[in-house]
């Protein structure tokens, strides 16, 4: 994920196959033995763990768009800042802001941070 353009379009492609819920397209960004962790929600690791937190939060919501902000990357550290824009299965939309981290192993993902508030998402 290095490279200015080439960052910034990988990043663009991730986000994409978030917003699309495509579990299989999000887990070819991470190492097969990588880790990831949503908020304040354990650490899930390898494909298999991280895809069954992945649908079981895609299962919650009707859709997801991301916005990127500010990207900063210091050797393997990947940081960036966004809204997300959460749409419930009731049709109405929310905004929160998010930071990300990754740490990288090559052009993969090795771990993924998010954090993010998502208590407001499930607010009545």
């Amino acid at each position: 994920m290095t490279g200015d353009a080439s960052l910034a379009n990988r990043l663009e492609s991730l986000f994409a196959a978030i917003d699309a819920q495509n579990t299989d397209a999000f887990l070819a960004f991470l190492t097969a033995d990588g880790t990831f962790r949503f908020g304040s929600a354990p650490a899930l690791s390898g494909h298999d763990g991280i895809r069954a937190g992945v649908d079981d939060f895609f299962s919650s919501i009707a859709g997801s768009r991301h916005k990127l902000i500010n990207v900063l990357e210091k050797d393997r550290t990947l940081v960036c800042e966004g809204e997300v824009t959460y749409t419930r299965h009731d049709s109405t939309a929310l905004t929160l802001p998010f930071t990300n981290v990754f740490e990288l192993d090559g052009a993969l993902i090795s771990n993924y941070k998010i954090y993010i508030d998502i208590t407001p998402l499930y607010s009545s």
